[in-house]
């Protein structure tokens, strides 16, 4: 029988999987095709450990996951649309809401290339109805005007910060997009939104971005193990650094259990 393994290369988890046994650890973040995602329900179905976790992987790897995941952290009136019928029901929710400019996120999109800014939901239905449109699912939520878009970057207990980006020419924060940046201070309860996004979602690390409205209320926007570094004070290097010190102290910390053979 095969012994517990520590795979830390996607090329040694390619070629081990059939074999992995009970109690190995994945300890890398899995370049998986979207068809082949099921293969981590696999991996926990076999008792087989996975950092980051599997959780934080698929959540970063789709929007829609998140928005289900983390629901309650969120804009209120978030909703995943994945066929017409799902966007008939949220038509009828929205007008009873009074909810007029509406925000959809594209499900694999990053970096603010898969947002889009529609005038009413009827509007969007529109689109959806007289074209080819193969995007679903996709995130749809309440366009909120003067929110304040907030960038957290939380690696573990090593490093801490927030700061804010705005973009006076655009809704689309992101710093490609023009933004502007500059330190912010959290507030108790919005350290704590993220602490407990992250603790939800099993993430050991996370690059997080808030939106706090105008009454001071926040909400997460998204949560992911990767994200932009332009208007942060941590540079790449250094982030990427910590990232594998959180790393490699799981491992040391897992290893204690029992003997296990590394695979480099």
């Amino acid at each position: 029988m095969t012994p517990p393994l520590i795979i830390r290369k996607n090329s040694e988890f390619r070629k081990y999987y059939q074999d992995l046994a009970e109690d190995s650890l994945v300890s890398c973040i899995l370049n998986l095709k979207q068809s082949e995602e099921n293969i981590f329900v696999d991996l926990i179905e076999r008792g087989i450990n996975l950092f980051p976790s599997a959780t934080s992987q698929l959540a970063t790897r789709s929007k829609c996951f998140s928005a289900v995941i983390f629901k309650k952290w969120m804009l209120p009136n978030t909703l995943v649309i994945r066929c017409k019928k799902d966007l008939i029901k949220a038509i009828q929710l929205f007008e009873q809401q009074g909810i007029q400019q509406v925000i959809t996120k594209f499900d694999r999109s990053d970096c603010g290339l898969g947002i889009c800014k529609w005038q009413s939901i009827e509007e969007l239905f529109s689109h959806i109805s007289f074209s080819e449109f193969e995007s679903w699912p996709f995130v749809l939520q309440p366009f909120v005007h003067d929110a304040l878009d907030i960038r957290v970057v939380w690696l573990g207990e090593h490093y801490f910060e927030a700061y804010f980006r705005k973009n006076e020419n655009s809704f689309r924060n992101n710093m490609h997009f023009g933004a502007k940046s500059g330190s912010y201070t959290l507030a108790d309860n919005e350290k704590a939104l993220c602490f407990n996004v992250m603790k939800r979602g099993n993430f050991p690390w996370a690059h997080i971005d808030l939106l706090k409205l105008s009454n001071g209320e926040c909400f997460l926007s998204e949560i992911s193990l990767f994200g932009g570094l332009k208007g942060a004070k941590i540079d790449q290097k250094t982030c990427n650094k910590l990232k594998l010190r959180i790393q490699m102290e799981f491992e040391k910390a897992f290893m204690k259990k029992e003997n296990y053979t590394d695979v480099i």
